[in-house]
C-alpha cells in the first residue's frame, strides 16, 4: 500500500484513529487507577575485604569482591534472608511472598549492590530495606567466617546508602500508562482504518469508478433526506443536490458534440442505487431548461416513476408492446412543461422479450424523432437479463452508482455485462454521496456561489 493511499485511508477514517487513541489513553488510566499504588525503598551495600594492609592483599581482596558480588544479588533475593527479615520485623509474610518484594543488582565493575523493596506501604518499605542491610552483612559473615575459634570472615558488608522514605508510589506510573496506551491505540486506530479500507470493496474514488465502469464520472448527487422522502427536487431549487442534477444536465448534453446522445437508459448494477430517482430528477432538470423529454417506465417488475411523480400507472408500455393501446393513449404530460411520462402497465410474464423486441425498437424510434430526450428507467443490470437487451436499442446508458454500496466486483461485472452486448457506456453517477465524502471537493460542492444580495453594490474580483 503506497502512502499515499494509506494517508487517504487515515483521512477518511479520521475518527477511527482518534476513537483508538482514546480508547487506549482511557484504558490505560482504568488500569492504572485499579491497580495498588506501591512504594519502593533503596539501600546500597558495599562488598570489602577484611584485613587487607599490602597493596597486594588490597588488590587481591578487591578481586575477591568483586567476585561475591555477583552471587550477593542472588542471595539478597532468596528465602533465607527473607526469612531472617520476617523474624526480625514478625511480618505477616511468608519468606517467598517477602523474596517476591525484593530485587537486588551488582553495579557493573564495583564493589556495589543496589537493593529496592517494593511494599504497598512506605514505612514497611523501608523498615524492610533497612533490615536488609542488618541481617544480610549478618548471614554474610556467618556463611564467609571459616570453622575455627579465632576465624575472621574474609569479606564483610557495610551500608553505605541507607533506605529512604518513599513519598510517591513508585507504581503504577499513570501518565506513562496514559501515554503508552494512547500510543497503543493510536496505532491499533490507524491499523483499523487502514485495514478499513483494504477490505472495503465498496466504490467511493471517482477514478475507480470510471475504470471499473468503462465511462466517466458525469455527476455527483449529495444524499438528501428531503430527496430520499419526497423522490424529486423542486422546481427552481438551489439545494446543493439540485445543482448536481442540473452539473449532469450539462455534462450529459457535451458528452459528444457532433451527435450527443438521446435516448438513454438509465440502469444500475443491483437495486436500491437510486437509479429511478436519477432518471425522474435528470428528466425534471432537462425539462427545467426547456427541453422536450419523455420517460418510459421500463422497469417492469418494480416501476417506480409514475409512484414518484404521483401519476396514473394502469396502463403503458406493456398495452403498447402487446398492441392493446397506441402511444397517445398511454403517454402522460407531466406539470406545465416539455415532460411527458409513459407507464409501465400491467406486470407481463415475459419482461426481458417486450423490452428487447422490435415494437420496442420503433417505438424508441418514434420517441426519438419527437423529443430531445428520452429517458429509461430500465431494472438493475445484474440480478435479470431485461436490461441487456434494451441497452442496444437505445443511445447509451448512464449507471447509477450508490456511494459506499455498489462494490467494485459488481460495477466490473456490470461493465462486463454491457460491453458484452454491445451497449455504450455514457457515464457513471456517483449517488447518495455523503455531503463531506472527499469525491465531493473535486466537484466544487465544498464551496458556496449563491446569489448576490445586492446587484446594484459595485463588484470586485
Amino acid at each position: 500500500m503506497e502512502l499515499r493511499e494509506v494517508l487517504k485511508a487515515l483521512k477518511a477514517s479520521w475518527w477511527l484513529v482518534v476513537a483508538g487513541a482514546l480508547v487506549g489513553a482511557l484504558a490505560a488510566l482504568g488500569l492504572s487507577l485499579l491497580q495498588t499504588p506501591l512504594y519502593s525503598s533503596q539501600t546500597q551495600l558495599f562488598v570489602s575485604a577484611t584485613d587487607s594492609v599490602t597493596t597486594a592483599e588490597a588488590f587481591q581482596g578487591s578481586q575477591l569482591s568483586q567476585q561475591r558480588v555477583t552471587s550477593y544479588a542472588q542471595l539478597l533475593t532468596g528465602e533465607e534472608l527473607a526469612s531472617r527479615v520476617v523474624d526480625d520485623l514478625q511480618l505477616d509474610l511468608t519468606p517467598s511472598a517477602l523474596a517476591g518484594h525484593i530485587t537486588a543488582t551488582a553495579v557493573t565493575d564495583t564493589v556495589l549492590l543496589n537493593v529496592t523493596v517494593t511494599d504497598p506501604s512506605a514505612v514497611q518499605a523501608q523498615r524492610i530495606a533497612e533490615s536488609i542491610g542488618t541481617e544480610f552483612s549478618a548471614m554474610v559473615e556467618e556463611l564467609e567466617t571459616p570453622s575455627g575459634a579465632d576465624a575472621v570472615s574474609p569479606v564483610k558488608v557495610t551500608v553505605t546508602d541507607r533506605s529512604d522514605l518513599p513519598t510517591a508510589p513508585s507504581s503504577p506510573q499513570t501518565l506513562r500508562n496514559v501515554a503508552l496506551g494512547l500510543l497503543v491505540g493510536l496505532l491499533l486506530g490507524a491499523a483499523g482504518a487502514i485495514a478499513r479500507v483494504r477490505l472495503d470493496r465498496t466504490v467511493k474514488d471517482a477514478e475507480d469508478a470510471a475504470e471499473l465502469a468503462g465511462g466517466p464520472v458525469i455527476g455527483v448527487i449529495l444524499r438528501d433526506d428531503d430527496l430520499a422522502s419526497q423522490h424529486t427536487i423542486e422546481r427552481n431549487s438551489l439545494s446543493r443536490t439540485a445543482e448536481g442534477y442540473r452539473q449532469l444536465r450539462t455534462n450529459l448534453q457535451f458528452l459528444n458534440v457532433d451527435e450527443p446522445p438521446k435516448v438513454i437508459m438509465v440502469s444500475s448494477a443491483v437495486p436500491s442505487e437510486g437509479k429511478t430517482t436519477l432518471a425522474v430528477n435528470l428528466a425534471l432538470s432537462l425539462a427545467e431548461a426547456g427541453r422536450t423529454v419523455t420517460v418510459i417506465e421500463a422497469d417492469l417488475r418494480r416501476p417506480r416513476v409514475t409512484r414518484y411523480l404521483g401519476m396514473v400507472g394502469g396502463v403503458g408500455l406493456t398495452n403498447i408492446l402487446t398492441g392493446s393501446a397506441g402511444l397517445e393513449d398511454v403517454i402522460q404530460p407531466y406539470g406545465d412543461g416539455g415532460l411527458s411520462v409513459i407507464a409501465a402497465g400491467p406486470t407481463p410474464p415475459n419482461p426481458s422479450e417486450l423490452l428487447s423486441s422490435s415494437h420496442m425498437f420503433s417505438l424508441i424510434d418514434d420517441l426519438r424523432q419527437k423529443n430531445d430526450f428520452v429517458l429509461l428507467d430500465a431494472p438493475p443490470l445484474l440480478p435479470v437479463a431485461d436490461s441487456s437487451g434494451l441497452a442496444v436499442l437505445v443511445d447509451g446508458v448512464v449507471l447509477s452508482l450508490r456511494y459506499g454500496s455498489t462494490t467494485k466486483e459488481q460495477l466490473a461485472q456490470t461493465h462486463a455485462t454491457l460491453e458484452r452486448v454491445g451497449a455504450k457506456t455514457l457515464g457513471v453517477v456517483l449517488n447518495i454521496v455523503p455531503p463531506k465524502a472527499e469525491v465531493t471537493s473535486a466537484y466544487g460542492y465544498g464551496y458556496n456561489y449563491g446569489y448576490d444580495p445586492d446587484p446594484a453594490a459595485p463588484k470586485t474580483s
